[in-house]
Order: structure tokens, then C-alpha cells, then sequence
């Protein structure tokens, strides 16, 4: 699955990235990430950045999908460490819930390079929102 179409997934900063939802339900999320130099620091090496933004989207997707859709998920902490420099290749991310909870979820992601070595890992806390009101009848 190239297109995730639930909640506005991939939105226009992660086709900006170029990632790509390969397997998402409420309990695993699967992604990919080719290395290209627009994601790259000064020294050559992908952006920090970009880690934690993989690491943020899957975690939502899967949280998104645990509750069947039936409230938001927000992101309320993402606590990403960077292991391995990458260059080039392509990134997998794999997210896991640790916690489902009634008004939280935390999530962890592993990321690793295409020689499966563990490039960052990532936890995310996400709270659960109501959904907008409707619009009023017009």
C-alpha cells in the first residue's frame, strides 16, 4: 500500500520526505523511506530531523488506527535517539504500540538502514482529543 489515505496520511510533509505507509493497522505500522541528498544535513548524513518526523507519523497512524478513528490522536512527546549515520539506501520503520490507554497511547519505532542495522528508535506519547463538533445545520 502506497497511499494512506486515513487521517490526511501521507500529508504534504511526508510525501515531501517520501515516505511511504507499506503495512499500517492498530498494532504494526510499516514504512519506507528512500535516502536521498534532499534529506541530508550539512555533512552528508540524513537529517536528525527526518528520523523523528518517520518516527512521528507511523507512531500516529498506528495510534489513529488502534482506536478505530473514533477520537483524534496527537502527538504530545516525541523522544527520538539517532544511532548510525546513513548516506544512502532506503529506511524501514516499524511501529509498535507498548501502551494503549483510554486517554493516551505511547509508541515506540524502530528505523534501520536496508542492511537492517538499527539506524534510530523513537517513542512517541500520544493523547486522545474528541473529534470537532459538527457544523451546526444551516
Amino acid at each position: 500500500m502506497t497511499d494512506h489515505s486515513i487521517y490526511g496520511v501521507p500529508g504534504p510533509f511526508d510525501k515531501l520526505l517520501g515516505l511511504r505507509i507499506e503495512e499500517a493497522s492498530g498494532e504494526r505500522v510499516v514504512a519506507v523511506l528512500p535516502v536521498t541528498p534532499e534529506l541530508f544535513q550539512p555533512y552528508g548524513q540524513v537529517h536528525g530531523g527526518v528520523y523523528a518526523a518517520a518516527v512521528e507519523t507511523t507512531t500516529s497512524v498506528g495510534a489513529h488506527l488502534a482506536v478505530d478513528g473514533k477520537v483524534l490522536v496527537v502527538g504530545i512527546s516525541n523522544h527520538t535517539d539517532f544511532l548510525r549515520a546513513v548516506r544512502d539506501g532506503e529506511l524501514r520503520i516499524e511501529a509498535t504500540p507498548l501502551a494503549t490507554g483510554r486517554s493516551t497511547q505511547l509508541w515506540q519505532a524502530d528505523i534501520t538502514d536496508d542492511r537492517g542495522r538499527l539506524v534510530a528508535h523513537g517513542k512517541v506519547r500520544i493523547m486522545h482529543l474528541d473529534p470537532p463538533a459538527p457544523p451546526p445545520p444551516a
